[in-house]
């Protein structure tokens, strides 16, 4: 008796992706083992740790709790969607400069709490920083520079805007 696989259809990044996989794979493991898409990372595989972290119709979601199936439809976007066009992400950049990409297993989950927290409250304060990355684990050092990290790339994105909000008058 051969297993059920359904066709299931996302978009990924901005690209309409079919899979033909068993319902329950979970979306981690479709995104890093079928689409080739290894930035987000299995920490724990029960969902405490955050390094999977993926956006999903723009919720922030563990991957490695999510059935596939779950997706079918949905819009996912993954730490390998921040960078546009080749050009890294500012917070991609921050944690670049500022030291915030350590080990780099939690790094992909933070940044994507990061976009997240971002997308939400454009001007965090350090604690909000706090409470919007505490679903994530690091596991290498402190998280100070990761804080850092966050913050430094939402002041480069909110200048950014200004600038273009000059340029527009």
């Amino acid at each position: 008796m051969s297993e059920f696989r359904p066709s299931i259809t996302m978009q990924v990044n901005g690209k309409i992706v079919t899979v033909i996989v068993p319902p329950m794979k979970r979306l981690l493991d479709v995104l890093r083992e079928d689409l080739q898409l290894t930035g987000a990372k299995e920490g724990c595989g029960e969902g405490e740790c955050g390094s999977c972290s993926v956006r999903m119709d723009g919720e922030l979601v563990n991957s490695c709790l999510i059935p596939v199936l779950q997706a079918d439809g949905a819009e996912i976007q993954t730490v390998e969607g921040l960078a546009t066009n080749g050009v890294l992400h500012p917070l991609q950049e921050c944690f670049l400069a500022c030291g915030g990409a350590q080990c780099g297993i939690c790094t992909p989950g933070m940044l994507m709490a990061a976009a997240q927290l971002i997308a939400r409250n454009p001007h965090p304060t350090m604690a909000e920083i706090r409470e919007g990355l505490a679903g994530n684990l690091c596991r290498c050092t402190g998280f100070l520079r990761i804080f850092e990290s966050v913050l430094a790339a939402a002041t480069q994105i909110q200048d950014s805007e200004a600038d273009k909000a000059n340029h527009a008058r």
